[in-house]
């Protein structure tokens, strides 16, 4: 009975966590996936059984804004009244480091796709890389990648490309670079820290870096390392926190960061193809 009794507790406060804090989102699954793998756990933990549950009682859950699946880092996660709160998270700035590979483009954009092109880089010293990052600073235009989250018709354009159907690129669109600076130079290997507003595609910023380099270069490693005021050092919690407790006192101290987040100004141009993913 006592062990019930707990379990009813656990439950309890599993079903009155609201807000917003982070986890920090492994390499290889979906954003998608991790979501539910995050909330398989709670439910697991709390002693609930998904099945023939009344709609009430199903966990609401939600993150704000996808990570490929090859990426890591911060990865934002509402729960309960504070899914609503993730459109937020969409428009406001993220940071990320990610290692470029000089020479190699993929159909991907980044080291999970077939190499569609290879060039020479031994041309490219320190000096051009960055002169060229400041043509990719401020408010500029950029072309969406076609493996994306974005959608057509309803689908994924990832999900097209996989059943090789013929995928148009989406038209450019304004996006912006509140910094961006080179860490370091090893070629073929360069490492970059951005950070940018919302719809951005650091896969799509290092290819187009690749060919202002009359090269081509695609991304190795990429890393969500902040968003909003979540860092991954400070607050996205690793896989062994993902605990009811943890998150009851992640989502404590969320709140005071949030209450002390300063608002970036958003773009004009909405981005309606991303959208809060929320899992009920």
């Amino acid at each position: 009975e006592a062990g019930g009794a707990a379990l009813g507790r656990a439950a309890d406060k599993l079903f009155s966590l609201s807000g917003l804090f982070a986890v920090c989102k492994p390499k290889g699954p979906t954003s998608a996936a991790v979501l539910n793998l995050l909330k398989e756990r709670l439910l697991a933990e709390a002693g609930v059984q998904t099945k023939g549950n009344k709609r009430n009682q199903v966990l609401k859950i939600g993150h704000g804004g996808t990570l490929d699946s090859a990426a890591t880092g911060v990865l934002v996660v509402g729960i309960g009244k504070g899914t609503k709160m993730l459109g937020t998270m969409l428009a406001g700035s993220k940071k990320y480091t990610a290692i470029g590979m000089l020479g190699k483009a993929t159909d991907t954009l980044d080291a999970t796709g077939k190499v569609t092109e290879e060039k020479p880089y031994d041309q490219v010293t320190k000096g051009d890389l960055e002169n060229v990052l400041q043509k990719f600073t401020g408010d500029i235009m950029q072309v969406p990648p076609l493996y994306s989250a974005l959608k057509k018709d309803g689908e994924r354009l990832s999900t097209l490309m996989k059943r090789g159907e013929a995928v148009e690129a989406k038209p450019a669109r304004p996006v912006r670079v509140y910094s961006l600076s080179l860490q370091q130079f090893q070629p073929p290997l360069f490492t970059l820290d951005v950070e940018c507003g919302g719809g951005f595609y650091v896969r799509s910023l290092v290819n187009d870096i690749g060919k202002e380099l009359s090269t081509c270069a695609s991304v190795q490693e990429l890393t969500r390392t902040k968003q909003g005021p979540f860092t991954l050092e400070e607050h996205a919690l690793r896989e062994d926190k993902w605990t009811i407790d943890e998150i009851a006192q992640s989502l404590e101290r969320c709140t005071a960061l949030l209450l002390g987040e300063p608002a970036r100004k958003k773009l004009k141009t909405e981005h309606p193809g991303e959208t809060a993913v929320i899992c009920e």
